[in-house]
């Protein structure tokens, strides 16, 4: 390598560690310095830089690592280190609020995003508007003694209550079945099992499937 390239690495090397001004490896330095310079001119640059007193070399076992000369700095006062350390805790407290604050506003931003729009809104209100006010025709109609039930649509209306009687008592009998199966092992009361989870029974709402 050139004595230009040579000169060129040192003086990144001496750069990059007055810089961050803590140790590092011959190989941190070369990776951190994203490999712009090869592998042996980091270490003859660190080595070139320590025999010249610009930077210090710190040995532990096989291990070198080397620091900025820390001569070249000025001294810290240790009330100017205590303020630093308080302003260091002011600032980690601000970041936590903010933190919560930027979660609570994506919270809301997702809330909102899944809402309708006030155009779609308006749709809904009018479509349901109409239907409202078709059944209270029809409703008048039934209490005025009119006939607006045709012999098929009443037939469809009774299947389809036969249909959903059966699903309902099918969907309750397999439930039981579950939960009584749970209820073997299970170290509580019934109420407390549907407590946790959250159950709620027909008998609840004082109401069962109708005969058929």
């Amino acid at each position: 390598m050139s004595k230009s390239k040579d000169a060129s690495a040192a003086r990144a090397v001496l750069e990059y560690l007055n810089r961050q001004n803590r140790p590092y490896s011959a190989v941190d330095i070369f990776n951190n310095l994203h490999k712009e310079y090869g592998k042996t001119a980091v270490v003859k640059a660190c080595e070139s830089l320590t025999e010249g007193g610009k930077i210090k070399e710190k040995v532990y076992g096989k291990q070198k690592v080397y620091v900025a000369d820390q001569g070249q700095f000025p001294d810290v006062d240790d009330n100017e280190i205590r303020n630093m350390d308080a302003r260091i805790g002011e600032l980690s407290t601000q970041s936590q609020d903010m933190d919560s604050q930027v979660k609570r506003l994506d919270a809301e931003l997702r809330g909102l995003n899944s809402s309708i729009s006030t155009e779609e809104a308006v749709l809904q209100l009018k479509r349901l508007t109409d239907e409202c006010e078709a059944c209270k025709g029809k409703l008048k109609t039934l209490m005025e003694g009119g006939k607006t039930v045709s012999p098929e649509e009443k037939d469809r209306i009774y299947t389809a209550r036969t249909k959903y009687v059966k699903e309902w008592r099918k969907r309750k009998r397999i439930s039981n079945d579950i939960l009584g199966a749970i209820l073997e092992g299970y170290p509580k009361t019934k109420k407390q099992l549907y407590d946790e989870v959250g159950i709620e029974t027909d008998e609840d709402y004082g109401t069962s499937p109708p005969e058929i």
